[in-house]
């Protein structure tokens, strides 16, 4: 059933004319830099307190302490591991761990261990790259692509680490998702087809990838049904079976998709891969605001609290045969977003990325995430970050990217912005609060330069943070005090 722009409307109306705030300011209110119009300051905030009142302990756990191995700043109480590293840990194999980590999902292993999945985003030829995806027999999609994914099992002690191929063959394996069934569906953040940068076989496909059944990766198919495109990250409704994926593109800006899937569609294991390659319907999103005007770009939300609905419509062809999916749409058809990056399922919806926007966009900033709740087919504005001024500046935070509901409350966000790069946490009233900060300077001292975060997952039972420093390609552990911050 569409929810229509009348419908909306009469909605908003029943709820006042306050609707593009009230009852909206959830998880990620605000963040330093951030446009917080309408959420009026929260006594106590930062740790202060009226008088007679109980005062409130501040978010986070204190200052980042420096490294003196220059890897990875952390609060007092807290230390990491290194859990894999590009050219330096090996695989089964014997071959090199690849480069360029990014999207990775944590499953629970044997005997407590924690198996994670770890994207390799590595675009075009394998000769591009020193540490390219190894071409593990039975497990090869095209043997000209250079990225794929590793499986990784680090043993609940963290003393044993074991490493071996889930795919290889693919292209730009950027993020995607973990689904309820247990497996991951790896994302390839490309359009090249056959005969395109070396390529032998089309790409722009999600990969169906099983932490625990090595035979289930075996023959590579992709998931034709998703669609091509530059797919970013795909999360699952558990209760209604719908698939939802972002687009990282420009000229024009990416797409929202949702794919629903043919009626009797059962999900589980290697059950996406058994489907026709135009199974099911792939719809691309349409906003509209409580007075039923077209937004035809989210970046034109510039308050928090803003509220759109969402209607969804068809996609022409999911394949991409001779015009681009995002092309195929006229500007009043579709709404569009610069960026469209991380998802993660939580709290009954799907929190959504749009990392930063610029010159592409009608309005800039420097980071938006969002909530869609499918109940109501609305879509929320929980945090926009102004344009940062001063990247080099630490403790200003741009550019989120990959993210995670935390078990102890709030958003785990990975930064992929200017200048230095955190993972930080936000709470639901606004508040925000570092948790590491990458200390691995690629450039010189006079001109400093530091990868993104990625992969931002915690294990099962809660107790250990899971990041990537993209370049070279480290994964990383991260353990300490952890303390409940919010809901």
């Amino acid at each position: 059933m569409t929810l229509s722009r009348r419908d909306f409307a009469k909605r908003s109306a029943v709820a006042g004319a306050g609707v593009a705030l009230t009852g909206s300011v959830g998880v990620l209110a605000s963040a330093p830099g951030a446009l917080a119009g309408g959420i009026p300051e929260q006594p106590g905030a930062g740790g202060d307190a009226e008088a007679g009142s109980r005062p409130r302990r501040r978010p986070g756990y204190g200052p980042l302490v420096p490294d003196p191995k220059g890897l990875l700043a952390l609060p007092a109480g807290f230390s990491y591991r290194v859990v894999t590293r590009a050219g330096v840990t090996k695989l089964e194999s014997g071959e090199p761990t690849p480069s360029n980590h990014d999207g990775t999902a944590a499953f629970a292993g044997p005997r407590g261990a924690t198996v994670l999945v770890n994207n390799h985003e590595l675009k075009g030829p394998r000769g591009n790259w020193k540490y390219p995806v190894p071409l593990t027999e039975g497990l090869v999609y095209d043997p000209a692509a250079s990225g794929g994914c590793t499986v990784v099992e680090v043993s609940h002690d963290g003393s044993h680490v074991a490493e071996h191929v889930g795919i290889a063959g693919t292209s730009t394996n950027c993020a995607g998702g973990a689904t309820p069934w247990g497996t991951w569906l790896t994302c390839e953040e490309t359009e090249d087809k056959a005969g395109q940068h070396g390529m032998t076989k089309d790409h722009g496909y999600v990969f169906e990838v099983d932490p625990h059944d090595r035979r289930a990766n075996r023959a590579p198919k992709p998931v034709k049904a998703l669609g091509r495109y530059a797919h970013e990250a795909v999360v699952t409704d558990p209760s209604r079976g719908h698939l939802y994926l972002t687009e990282d593109a420009s000229g024009p800006n990416g797409l929202l998709y949702r794919w629903t899937p043919p009626s009797g569609f059962r999900h589980g294991r290697g059950k996406l891969r058994t489907l026709a390659d135009d199974a099911g319907v792939l719809q691309a999103f349409k906003c509209f605001d409580s007075g039923g005007r077209f937004v035809d770009d989210l970046s034109r939300a510039t308050r928090t609290g803003t509220v759109y609905g969402v209607d969804w419509v068809g996609v022409p062809d999911r394949d991409a045969r001779s015009v681009p999916v995002r092309k195929q749409f006229k500007d009043d058809e579709v709404t569009r977003a610069r960026k469209l990056e991380g998802m993660w399922w939580g709290d009954g919806g799907a929190y959504i990325v749009s990392s930063f926007a610029r010159e592409e966009s009608p309005v800039q900033h420097d980071g938006q995430v969002w909530f869609y709740d499918p109940r109501r087919r609305t879509l929320t504005l929980k945090v926009r970050l102004g344009v940062n001024k001063d990247p080099g500046r630490d403790g200003a935070f741009d550019g989120p990217d990959n993210i995670t509901v935390s078990p102890h409350g709030g958003l785990v966000v990975a930064e992929d912005g200017e200048g230095i790069q955190h993972l930080f946490g936000a709470l639901d009233d606004g508040r925000t609060y570092p948790i590491a900060r990458n200390e691995l300077n690629m450039g010189t001292a006079q001109k400093p330069e530091y990868s993104e975060f990625t992969g931002v997952t915690f294990s099962p039972d809660g107790r250990t943070l899971f990041a990537n420093i993209q370049e070279p390609g480290i994964m990383l552990a991260i353990t300490g005090p952890w303390r409940r911050q919010g809901r």
